[in-house]
């Protein structure tokens, strides 16, 4: 179902391009920048962002025929990588899933410019934000299941956006314990949707019958 594929692309790609915490990040990176220059780094970094996980969302197919990957497993695969995102998701550690290792967070420090390293990727369009494009994508039925999740990663796009031109407000009036509290509940509802996808890859591998 269409709805149903669109909901779940909706969820996933909330908390693998990490909506609920990369306010906090782009405070931190642009505490020193004016509004304008923030606005300037917000949307050149969405956009950047958009054009990656959009490549992949086309051309999906092509590249796991490419490399000989089976839908099964990318599904089983891909469950797996976003299992352990949920779980850092819920006990709130921090990876290089959704976010920036210390050594990328150190080095864009240094940088003036910081919407294509660390905005656009890997904080945007990380390996678990790609790997939900190819994951949900390929999975599609039909074309209106197809449409659905290209329609939940734009809306979730535009949310990160919004998110990062109110990202020092959001800071102020959530806190740490409010980002926190949003982040490990969806982290709970990523964690049974990984859990599902690897149920599903192992089920059409064929080796359990």
């Amino acid at each position: 179902m269409p709805t149903e594929t669109f909901f779940v692309a909706l969820a996933t790609f909330f908390a693998t391009v990490g909506v609920a915490d990369i306010a906090f990040i782009f405070a931190a990176l642009t505490k020193d920048n004016t509004p304008a220059e923030r606005r300037i780094f917000a949307t050149r970094g969405v956009v950047v962002a958009a054009v990656i996980l959009f490549f992949f969302a086309i051309a999906g197919n092509a590249i796991l025929g490419l490399f000989g990957i089976t839908i099964p497993a990318l599904r089983t695969a891909g469950g797996i990588l976003l299992l352990l995102i949920a779980i850092d998701m819920v006990f709130a550690r921090h990876s290089g899933g959704t976010g920036t290792t210390s050594e990328e967070e150190h080095e864009s420090r240094q940088r003036h410019d910081i919407s294509v390293f660390p905005l656009a990727m890997p904080l945007l369009a990380g390996p678990g934000a790609i790997s939900a494009v190819i994951l949900l994508t390929t999975g599609a039925r039909s074309n209106f299941e197809f449409w659905a999740v290209l329609v939940a990663l734009a809306l979730i796009l535009f949310a990160a956006w919004l998110t990062l031109l109110v990202a020092i407000p959001v800071q102020r009036l959530l806190g740490l314990t409010g980002l926190s509290v949003v982040s490990r509940v969806v982290g709970i509802l990523l964690a049974a949707l990984a859990v599902q996808f690897v149920f599903d890859g192992v089920k059409q591998s064929g080796l359990i019958a």
